[in-house]
């Protein structure tokens, strides 16, 4: 699942619209709707987050939220290292073999980081 699915999936629920229901609104199939909350989609384009925004009538830090998430949604990424230090490719390379043996804690840890050095201009 990805970020953008997960909140997807939440928001739906906490207004207690069935996947079916939204998916006829968005013009959509469900299966589609489906895929997109199970991240076996691409992620969504701006245009159709914001009909989601607009159908489930979000706005203002709430939709830029969702859009944030859309784009860190991708559910097959390609990193680009060329040009980056060994060790740059290394660490790519490492954690694409290695992700989905991570528990969710160390998995929040590593984010945890990689936001500290963004918030140091790193």
């Amino acid at each position: 699942m990805t970020p953008f699915g997960a909140r997807l999936r939440e928001l739906r629920r906490e207004r207690g619209i069935q996947l079916k229901h939204m998916a006829k609104g968005l013009g959509v199939s469900a299966a589609y709707l489906s895929a997109l909350e199970h991240g076996h989609r691409g992620r969504p384009n701006r245009a159709f987050v914001h009909r989601i925004c607009a159908y489930l009538n979000i706005i203002w830090d709430e939709a830029e939220e969702l859009q944030a998430l859309a784009q860190l949604s991708h559910p097959r990424v390609t990193v680009d290292t060329s040009g980056l230090s060994p060790e740059a490719t290394e660490l790519a390379n490492r954690l694409a073999e290695r992700i989905e043996k991570l528990d969710p804690e160390t998995v929040r840890k590593m984010l945890a980081l990689l936001d500290r050095k963004a918030g140091d201009g790193a």
